[in-house]
């Protein structure tokens, strides 16, 4: 079952935790999701929505569950899952993935042929899924959508802890873990 809007309608920590375990689906492709980072608005000086509403961040501000992906350092694309009631910003970021479905496909798409290194990060999952800023703005609880999230198992136990590649001065607990997992980021 796709996940719905009520599930995204949340706090990004909560959103952030309880997507952990859940299946992300592309076109055939599938992992499990185990490693997620937290973001809000303008009390977070790690979000892009620190500085109010621009055009890049404008579906932060928008309705919950809708794909939010952008370039990073221009050269890696980040997928993301808009959350909390419109006009209010909060976005949750998928860091890994564990390979369930497709792996042939991946291998092809991240020119390796290492399971363990398909998903093990936000750039490297997007590329493997072969997400893009195609998909940006994509309601991940539609029908016709190319990327949802749907139920699947749970984490056995679930870590948090700081986020990765923010500045100490403005981190926070907002990276959540499937603890014992082999796919985190690298």
């Amino acid at each position: 079952m796709t996940l719905n809007k009520s599930f995204y309608c949340r706090d990004p920590s909560e959103v952030a935790r309880d997507i952990l375990g859940k299946k992300l689906v592309k076109n055939g492709l599938a992992g499990k999701i185990v490693e997620t980072e937290a973001y809000y608005g303008e009390d977070d000086p790690a979000s892009h929505a620190y500085n109010g509403k621009t055009n890049r961040n404008r579906l932060m501000f928008g309705e919950p569950g809708r794909v939010y992906v952008y370039l990073c350092y221009g050269m890696y694309h980040l997928l993301n899952f808009t959350t909390r009631e419109e006009g209010k910003p909060g976005a949750v970021l998928i860091r890994a993935v564990e390979p369930l479905q497709g792996l042939e496909s991946m291998k092809t798409n991240r020119n390796t042929s290492r399971k363990e290194n398909l998903t093990t990060g936000p750039g490297k999952l997007t590329e493997a899924f072969g997400i893009d800023k195609e998909e940006n703005g994509e309601d991940a609880t539609g029908e016709g959508s190319p990327i949802k999230v749907k139920e699947w198992k749970n984490c056995d136990e679930i870590q948090r802890t700081k986020r990765i590649g923010v500045s100490e001065e403005h981190e926070r607990n907002l990276r959540f873990v499937c603890k014992d997992s082999d796919f985190l980021s690298r």
